[in-house]
């Protein structure tokens, strides 16, 4: 099923500590100052459901069977998908989202050292095959992702992971961005904020 309506969907992504939380802000502003209306969202959780499954993947005590985890994101997406951001996208509404589909090949196919694909596919059917207009990707070498979050006093399970955890990650971030380059916008997350702000507003103007 093809993108519904005449809404516009935009996901970000990157690994832990590259920014997007500030860049959505920052273009959901941008965007809601030139009269838009922009659902902001967010994977894991996005709906009541999501915020449950979002505790059970990222807090859970105790390890997660690699597949369990990718089925628990897939099921959580498409829920979301279903109940949320169709719906807005068939209002004609701008969605604004912190991490998709990308995400889980990402870290469950290339962090968990799964099939790529196979993730990939299991996400285009539980979303009955959405893609995002535009993927914004914060790139961020893993190193200066930990400094980032070095005053943080709790992580999640994923950002706990060791080191070569988050360089599978990057390294897959960056094969998705260069083999889609219509659809992905690459950002060097080391840049200023406001620079950062700019690149992603002239490609985003550029879709409205």
């Amino acid at each position: 099923m093809d993108k519904p309506g005449a809404g516009l969907f935009i996901t970000l992504e990157g690994g832990d500590g590259s920014g997007k939380s500030t860049q959505s802000a920052l273009l959901t502003e941008w965007l809601t100052d030139a009269g838009h209306t922009v659902l902001v969202t967010r994977e894991p959780g996005g709906t009541p459901l999501g915020e449950e499954l979002r505790e059970i993947v990222l807090h859970r005590r105790g390890d997660i069977a690699p597949r369990a985890e990718a089925l628990i994101y897939a099921a959580d997406r498409a829920h979301h998908i279903a109940t949320k951001v169709r719906p807005a996208l068939e209002r004609g509404e701008i969605v604004v989202q912190d991490r998709y589909l990308d995400s889980s090949v990402a870290y469950q196919g290339a962090g968990r050292v799964l099939d790529g694909t196979e993730i990939r596919n299991l996400s285009l059917w539980a979303t009955e095959n959405l893609l995002p207009d535009l993927t914004i990707l914060l790139d961020l070498p893993e190193d200066d992702g930990r400094d980032r979050l070095a005053e943080r006093t709790k992580y999640d399970r994923l950002e706990a992971e060791a080191a070569d955890f988050h360089a599978r990650v990057r390294a897959a971030y960056l094969g998705l961005a260069e083999a889609e380059p219509g659809r992905f916008l690459v950002l060097d997350a080391r840049q200023p904020r406001e620079v950062i702000a700019a690149a992603v507003r002239e490609r985003v103007g550029s879709l409205l």
